[in-house]
């Protein structure tokens, strides 16, 4: 027996949940269904990342992500102060370890100033330790709109508020398309849809498939390992401290965060995930790799970047490889310091010809909604983006 509803939001991530919060907002009387496998809601990159709220620094003016984070933060921090849910603007640096780094971070300035970002300034070596007494650079960026929450927080309230049904424990395994509506066949039975949205995430190209779309894009999974500081070593850190990143890439190095529960996480690196929810201490699935390996567009990325994955890897076998990294940014930290932490999968998306898609990615059919690209500034911007895709859902009811 078959459940009718108006929109199928596949994904109880922050980001779907902030699309069905905004469908049910722009479409008032539509009815909404979320769906997802696990038993619990944000159980992936939504409860697997440092819960920064990012300022906007580092994407190009006028792109989807830039336009996306900027807003999405205004209101995400909106809805924290609504809700009662933790937050702080402890402002960041993003440092610049060598000579050679001035460039990249002065075209950072320019995008902060591009999007609109208040406060941006340039430190000098000294003035970097007024602000992070234990850091060191040539020079760094102050940037104090940036801070940090809890997501996975955010995505419980935004599941207990949703005027519509979230549906746990209800793995989609077939969609079929007719005349007007999208049937979304379940363990359990069916639910269709007038229009189905794709929020799955890690799994976002193999719905999009399910659905009958040749998607111009494929999930490779990067892990991103954590290391939190030891209460002695926490001290070092009053806030945020980046290095500047390496734009070949769309990751951001290994970073010092401390989060809103006043603990400090040193992470993440990015290493190529043994399956797409393979976390510290789960099984590789020889499945999923064998997937990435046969994929034309990792075999591309591999011959272009094998010294670089090869490093990650090294510095994720070795904590001391680690710590020698993060003390480019912080000196006096020692391995000794580092107690492993958590680990997070980021869903990035690669094409056919070997490119880390960097900007968000949707493509809309007739009856559907697919967002195949939404990694980091993803759950900052999730606010946003849900405002964004409803006013296409809303097209097509």
């Amino acid at each position: 027996m078959s459940e009718n509803y108006d929109v199928a939001v596949v994904g109880a991530g922050i980001i779907g949940l902030a699309t069905a919060t905004a469908i049910t907002a722009q479409s008032p009387g539509a009815s909404v269904v979320v769906l997802d496998k696990e038993s619990s809601v944000g159980v992936h990159q939504t409860g697997h990342n440092s819960g920064v709220l990012h300022s906007g620094l580092y994407y190009k003016p006028g792109s989807l992500k830039a336009r996306l984070c900027v807003e999405g933060r205004r209101r995400m921090e909106e809805l924290c102060e609504r809700s009662g849910i933790p937050f702080e603007r402890r402002g960041k640096i993003v440092v610049a370890s060598s000579v050679d780094e001035i460039g990249a971070m002065e075209e950072l300035h320019r995008r902060g100033d591009g999007n609109g970002l208040v406060g941006v300034r340039r430190l000098s070596a000294a003035e970097i330790r007024e602000i992070e007494p234990h850091a060191i650079g040539v020079a760094a960026l102050h940037v104090p709109e940036a801070g940090v929450v809890d997501y996975s927080l955010v995505a419980r309230h935004l599941a207990s508020d949703l005027a519509g049904d979230v549906r746990l424990g209800a793995p989609v395994e077939h969609i079929r398309t007719s005349t007007g509506q999208v049937e979304l066949g379940l363990a359990t039975g069916a639910v269709t849809a007038r229009v189905m949205v794709n929020c799955a995430g890690l799994h976002s190209d193999r719905v999009a498939r399910l659905a009958g779309i040749d998607p111009p894009v494929q999930i490779v999974p990067f892990r991103g390992e954590y290391y939190t500081l030891t209460p002695e070593a926490a001290s070092l850190v009053n806030a945020l401290i980046y290095p500047v990143p390496d734009p070949r890439f769309p990751f951001l190095g290994v970073h010092f965060t401390r989060r809103i529960d006043g603990t400090v996480e040193v992470g993440p690196n990015a290493v190529l995930a043994l399956g797409r929810e393979h976390y510290r201490g789960a099984r590789p699935n020889f499945s999923d790799v064998r997937e990435t390996l046969k994929y034309p567009g990792f075999r591309r990325i591999v011959n272009r970047y094998w010294r670089t994955g090869a490093a990650e890897t090294w510095r994720s076998a070795w904590r001391r490889t680690y710590a020698h990294t993060a003390r480019m940014l912080v000196p006096e930290l020692r391995a000794e310091h580092l107690v492993p932490g958590g680990a997070g999968i980021r869903a990035q998306a690669v094409t056919p010809d070997g490119e880390l898609v960097d900007d968000f990615s949707i493509v809309e059919t007739e009856m559907g909604v697919h967002i195949l690209n939404a990694p980091s500034p993803g759950a900052t911007a999730s606010l946003a983006i849900g405002e964004h895709i409803a006013r296409l859902v809303a097209a097509k009811l």
